[in-house]
C-alpha cells in the first residue's frame, strides 16, 4: 500500500514538474552520430585550454572545434568512457581494458600513449574505467577492480574489498566510494574511511560536489541529494526528489553558486538552486534528441554541454536570448506583446495566447508559465496596447478589448493595425485607431471603451500612426507605397479636416518604404537611406540629425523607443539597439546588433516590446524572443578563432597539421618560430579549416583570412570556415585568421607559418649546379666560338687557298689555251706553209718542165746567165724537202705531248705513222699528203688503213676526228 501510494504520488509530482515550462527556453543544439561521424553513445565530456571540446564516445575520443568533428580510436577499438585534462593539456582517456593520455605529436596531431604497459601482465583485465579525476597532476582512474594511481610516470594499483563504485574530487580532495565500507578519502598514498553511512550502501554515490565550506552534496543514483556534514551523511530534501528517485541521477555538477545540473537517465537535465528549487529543465520536450544525460559540462562561456546516450547537445544556458513558445505545437508567429496585469500576453498568427508570470522574477524568462488560448481571438493579432489601465487588441476582425483571458469586441470592422491616445492624460478620453480602411475613433465613457465611429476624409490602410505633439490635433501616419501623411482633425476628433501627403518630392529619399515612430518626444520617419524628420518652417523632410551619421544610408523598417532612452531598431530583418548609456569618442551612443536574430524577426510586421533592460520581447517567425539586454551586454565577449586540420592537396591528401601547437614539448597559444614547416614543390597545394569556439554565435561568427606571401590584402568576412590554396609558388608564406561576431567585435589573430621548398630543379644545389653548367656552357660556347673562329679563318684560309688555285688554274687553263691558240695557230701556220710550199713546189715543178721544154725546143745554153740565174732558182725550190723535214720537227716540238700519248697509248706507232697522224691532224688531203711525202695517193690510202689498224679504231669512227680528240685531250 504504502509503495503505491509512493508510486503515486511520484507520478503525481513528475507530471506536475513537467507540466511547469519557464517562459524562455534556451537556444538548444543537438548533434546526432551522423553529423559527428561516431558512435551513438557518449559518456563524458571535456574542454580544453583553447576551448576545444572531448567526448567520450563509443567508437574513442571525439573532438569538436566549433566547426569540426575529429575521432580517434584507442588501440583496441573499445569506447572511452572517461575524460580528464590535466595543467599540460594531456587529454587522460579510459576506455575496456586500456587506459593512457593524448596528446600532439611535432605536427599538431592528437597522439595517443597507452599507459597500460606499466602495470603487471596479470593486472591489465581492468573491464571499463568509469571515472578519472587528477589532483595536482597526479591522475586517478577508477574500474570497479581497481584504482590506478598514475605519478611521475608509475602506477600504483588499489585493489577494493569488493568493487570500487565511484571516483571523483571536490574540495581539493579525491574521493572513491567502495561498496560495502563507504565513501573514502585519498590522504598520504592511501585510502581512509570518510563517511561510512550505511545509505550509501544502499546506492551508488554518482556525483560529489562543494556546496558551503567544507558542506558537500551529494548525488546518488537511485536515492536521490544528500548533505555531508563533518563526514556525516544528512538528505537534502527538495521538490525534486520523487522525480530524482523516479529518473535516477546519473551525473551532477555545480554551474554557478547557486546552481547545480542534475543529469538523470530519463528525465533529461534539472536546474536547481541551492534551496533545492527547480530552476529550468531540458529535456525532450524543451529541445533535447535524448532524456538519458552521460555526462555534464559547463563550457568557457557558462553554457553546458550534454553528453547523451544518443547524440550531443549544446544548451545556451547563459545566453541573454531565449525563445518563447506559447504554443510549443505550433509555433505561430507572433507580433505583439503587453504585460498586463501580472500576465504576458502573446499576439500571434492563430490568436491571443496569455500567462501568470512569476511573480519576483526581474527576468521574466525565468517565469514558470502556462500558456493557454484567449477566446474570441483566433486569426491575426496585429496589436496589444494598455491603455487607460485596459488592454486593446488589434485583430484582423477589428478592436477587442482584453479581460484575463476573455476578449470582448468593440467593433468589427475589416482590420485594425494600432491605437493612438490623442492626449497623454490619464484616462485618455480619445483614441485614434489605424485600421485596413482608414482611421476608427475610441472613446473613453464611464470607465469602458465606446466605437466611436470611422473619421471620414481617408480610405488607406493606416499600420503607423503618430501624434504631434506640437499639434495636439495633428496625426501623422504612413502607407508603405504612397508616402507619409499629415492628417489635420477637427477639435472634437470626430473627423479630417485636411490631409497632406509628402513623397520623394518633399525631401524624402524615396516614395516608398516609410514608416513613422515617436522617438526621444519627436516625430522621426525610418526610410530606405535613414532617419528623417520634418522641418516645418521648410514643410520638407531631412536627415534627423538625432544619431548623426550612423544611420545614413542604412534603410530602416522599425523603430523602438525604451524605458531607458535607448532605440532598437530592425533594418533589413537584423536587429540592433542604439544604447545612449554607452557614448562613444564620436557620437553620444554606440551600436549593437544581434546576430543571434538576422533573418528570424517577421519581415515587414517587425514588432518590438521594451518592457525593461532586462526583458525584450521581439516578434519572430517561429515563436517570439526574450532578451535580458543587460545580460546581453555583459555577455559580449571577443571572440576567437582555433586553427583545424591543416591538408597537403595530393593524389591523397595528407593532414600536415593538428590544430595544436607546441614549444618545447608544451602546449602553446601560437607557432613556434624555431618549427617551421617546410613542404616540397610537389606538395604546394594547402588546405586549411578554421572555427571558433564561440559556440552560442556559431551560425553567426564569420572568418576573413590572408595569406601573407601571396595574398595582397585580408578577403571579405565570410561564415566559410576553410580555404584552399593550390599551386603556390616557392616561398615562405603565413596564414592569417580572425573571427567576429559584430562589426568591432573581431579575435585576435591566429597564425601558422610554412615554407614551400623550390622544385627540385630550382633548388639551391640545383642553382649552383645551374650556373656551374651555364659556366661550362658559356665556356664551351667561348670554346666554340674560338673554334669557330679558327674554323672560319682556316675555311676562309682554305677558300682563299682554292681561289688562288682555281685562279692559278684559270691562269693555267688560259695559259693552256693560250698555247693551245698559239700551237693551233702554228698548226694552221705550218699547215699554210705547208700548202703554199705544195703549190709553190707545183709552180716550180710545172716552171721546171716548162724550162726543159723552152730548152729542148729552142736549144739553149745552160751556161748563159740567164740560164744559170734560173736554175739556180729552181735548185732552191728543190730544197723543198728540207723545209718539210724542218717543218715536220717544228710540228712535232709544237705537238711533242700529243705524239707522246699516241706513242704512249700505241707503241707500235713508227715515225712515218706519226708523221702521218700529223698531216691527217693538219686535215690535209691524201693528195696533198702524197705530194709531201713523194708517194702515191694509193700508198696514201694503204698508209691510212695501216694507221687505223694500228689505232684499232672501227670502220665507223672518223680517223680525223679521233685524232682532234685526242689533241684535246692532250691540251686538258
Amino acid at each position: 500500500m504504502n509503495k503505491f501510494i509512493l508510486s503515486i504520488l511520484i507520478l503525481f509530482i513528475s507530471f506536475k514538474l513537467y507540466g511547469q515550462d519557464l517562459l524562455g527556453i534556451p537556444q538548444i543544439v543537438s548533434y546526432n552520430n551522423e553529423q559527428y561521424n561516431g558512435g551513438i553513445q557518449n559518456w563524458d565530456v571535456i574542454q580544453d585550454k583553447a576551448g576545444i571540446l572531448y567526448f567520450g564516445n563509443n567508437e574513442g575520443l571525439l573532438t569538436f572545434n566549433g566547426k569540426y568533428w575529429n575521432l580517434f580510436r584507442l588501440p583496441n577499438y573499445t569506447a572511452v568512457r572517461s575524460i580528464a585534462i590535466d595543467s599540460k593539456n594531456r587529454i587522460y582517456v579510459g576506455g575496456q581494458d586500456e587506459f593512457g593520455y593524448f596528446f600532439p605529436n611535432e605536427q599538431g596531431i592528437l597522439k595517443y600513449t597507452s599507459l597500460l604497459s606499466l602495470l603487471p601482465m596479470e593486472m591489465r583485465k581492468l573491464a571499463d574505467l568509469w571515472d578519472i579525476s587528477i589532483y595536482h597532476d597526479e591522475v586517478f582512474f577508477r574500474s570497479t577492480n581497481a584504482v590506478l594511481h598514475y605519478k611521475d610516470g608509475k602506477i600504483k594499483s588499489y585493489k577494493p574489498n569488493s568493487n570500487w563504485l565511484y571516483l571523483g574530487a571536490a574540495n581539493n580532495k579525491i574521493f572513491a566510494q567502495q561498496k560495502g565500507t563507504g565513501l573514502m578519502v585519498f590522504e598520504k598514498d592511501s585510502w581512509k574511511p570518510f563517511c561510512v553511512d550505511a545509505t550509501l550502501n544502499q546506492s551508488s554515490i554518482t556525483a560529489i560536489m562543494p556546496y558551503n565550506g567544507d558542506t558537500l552534496l551529494v548525488s546518488t543514483l537511485k536515492k536521490g541529494l544528500y548533505f555531508i556534514v563533518k563526514q556525516k551523511l544528512t538528505p537534502f530534501k527538495t521538490n525534486l526528489d520523487a522525480v530524482f528517485i523516479n529518473d535516477r541521477i546519473f551525473i551532477a555538477t555545480k554551474i554557478n553558486k547557486n546552481l547545480y545540473a542534475i543529469g538523470t537517465t530519463s528525465g533529461g537535465v534539472y536546474m536547481m538552486d541551492k534551496l533545492g528549487n527547480l530552476v529550468q529543465k531540458y529535456n525532450y520536450r524543451e529541445g533535447l534528441q535524448n532524456n538519458n544525460v552521460r555526462g555534464i559540462l559547463l563550457d568557457h562561456d557558462k553554457n553546458m554541454w550534454l553528453a547523451l546516450d544518443d547524440g550531443i547537445a549544446y544548451v545556451a544556458i547563459n545566453s541573454a536570448i531565449k525563445n518563447i513558445f506559447p504554443d510549443r505545437n505550433k509555433q505561430t508567429t507572433s507580433y505583439a506583446f503587453s504585460k498586463f496585469k501580472e500576465s504576458l500576453y502573446i499576439g500571434t498568427s492563430n490568436g491571443l495566447y496569455v500567462t501568470k508570470l512569476s511573480p519576483n522574477k526581474k527576468d521574466l524568462s525565468y517565469s514558470t508559465i502556462n500558456f493557454e488560448e484567449v477566446k474570441n481571438t483566433k486569426g491575426q493579432v496585429w496589436g496589444l496596447n494598455e491603455v487607460n489601465n485596459q488592454l486593446l487588441m488589434a485583430h484582423e476582425d477589428g478592436t477587442l478589448v482584453i479581460d484575463g483571458n476573455i476578449a470582448s469586441s468593440l467593433y468589427a470592422l475589416p482590420g485594425t493595425w494600432i491605437f493612438q491616445p490623442m492626449d497623454n492624460i490619464y484616462p485618455s478620453k480619445d483614441v485614434i485607431a489605424g485600421t485596413y480602411s482608414g482611421l476608427q475613433k475610441l472613446n473613453y465613457v464611464n470607465g469602458t471603451f465606446e466605437n466611436a465611429g470611422k473619421l471620414t476624409g481617408i480610405d488607406e490602410t493606416l499600420r503607423f500612426i503618430v501624434t504631434d505633439n506640437n499639434h495636439p490635433n495633428t496625426i501623422w501616419s504612413s502607407h508603405p507605397y504612397h508616402g507619409i501623411y499629415k492628417i489635420e482633425l477637427k477639435p472634437d476628433h470626430k473627423s479630417i479636416l485636411k490631409t497632406n501627403l509628402y513623397t520623394e518630392k518633399d525631401g524624402l529619399p524615396f516614395s516608398l518604404y516609410n514608416y513613422v515612430f515617436h522617438i526621444k518626444n519627436r516625430l522621426v520617419v525610418s526610410t530606405v537611406k535613414g532617419v528623417y524628420e520634418f522641418d516645418e518652417q521648410r514643410n520638407r523632410f531631412v536627415k534627423s540629425a538625432l544619431f548623426g551619421n550612423a544611420l545614413n544610408e542604412i534603410s530602416i523598417q522599425y523603430l523602438k523607443e525604451d524605458n531607458e532612452g535607448n532605440v532598437w531598431f530592425v533594418t533589413n530583418k537584423k536587429v540592433g539597439v542604439i544604447d545612449f548609456r554607452k557614448p562613444t569618442k564620436s557620437n553620444l551612443f554606440s551600436i549593437f546588433y544581434l546576430p543571434e536574430l538576422d533573418g528570424k524577426v517577421v519581415g515587414g510586421f517587425e514588432s518590438i516590446y521594451a518592457l525593461d533592460d532586462k526583458n525584450i520581447f521581439i516578434g519572430a517567425n517561429k515563436g517570439a524572443y526574450h532578451i535580458n539586454y543587460d545580460k546581453y551586454i555583459l555577455n559580449i565577449t571577443k571572440p576567437n578563432v582555433v586553427l583545424g586540420n591543416i591538408k597537403l592537396l595530393a593524389k591523397k591528401d595528407s593532414v600536415v597539421f593538428g590544430g595544436y601547437f607546441l614549444a618545447k614539448n608544451s602546449y602553446a597559444k601560437k607557432q613556434d618560430a624555431s618549427q617551421i614547416p617546410e613542404y616540397t614543390y610537389d606538395l604546394n597545394s594547402i588546405h586549411f579549416e578554421y572555427s571558433s569556439t564561440l559556440f552560442e554565435h556559431y551560425k553567426n561568427i564569420k572568418f576573413s583570412y590572408q595569406l601573407v606571401g601571396f595574398d595582397y590584402e585580408w578577403s571579405a568576412w565570410n561564415v566559410k570556415s576553410e580555404k584552399d590554396y593550390t599551386n603556390l609558388p616557392a616561398g615562405k608564406y603565413t596564414f592569417n585568421v580572425k573571427s567576429r561576431t559584430d562589426i568591432g567585435n573581431e579575435s585576435d589573430i591566429k597564425s601558422f607559418t610554412f615554407t614551400v621548398l623550390p622544385a627540385w630543379y630550382n633548388s639551391i644545389w640545383m642553382r649552383i649546379l645551374y650556373l656551374v653548367m651555364a659556366g661550362v656552357l658559356i665556356w664551351l660556347i667561348i670554346k666554340w666560338q674560338k673554334s669557330k673562329y679558327e674554323k672560319g679563318k682556316a675555311r676562309m684560309s682554305y677558300l682563299h687557298q682554292l681561289e688562288l688555285e682555281r685562279n692559278e688554274k684559270e691562269i693555267v687553263r688560259l695559259q693552256n689555251e693560250k698555247l693551245e691558240a698559239d700551237v693551233n695557230y702554228k698548226n694552221k701556220e705550218l699547215s699554210s706553209m705547208t700548202i703554199h710550199l705544195l703549190q709553190r713546189g707545183k709552180v716550180l715543178a710545172k716552171i721546171k718542165e716548162v724550162i726543159s721544154a723552152v730548152i729542148k725546143d729552142q736549144d739553149i745554153s745552160e751556161r748563159s746567165p740567164s740560164f744559170r740565174h734560173l736554175i739556180r732558182l729552181i735548185k732552191d725550190v728543190e730544197k723543198k724537202d728540207q723545209e718539210l723535214d724542218h717543218l715536220s720537227v717544228h710540228f712535232n716540238h709544237i705537238n711533242s705531248e700529243f705524239f707522246n700519248k699516241l706513242k704512249d697509248e700505241y707503241p707500235d706507232l713508227s715515225q712515218n705513222d706519226l708523221k702521218f697522224c700529223a698531216y691527217l691532224s693538219m686535215n690535209l688531203s691524201s693528195k696533198e699528203m702524197a705530194q709531201l711525202m713523194n708517194v702515191t695517193i694509193k700508198a696514201i690510202e694503204v698508209g691510212r688503213y695501216r694507221l687505223r689498224k694500228k689505232l684499232q679504231l672501227k670502220s665507223e669512227t672518223n680517223l680525223y676526228q679521233f685524232l682532234i680528240e685526242k689533241s684535246k685531250q692532250k691540251a686538258v
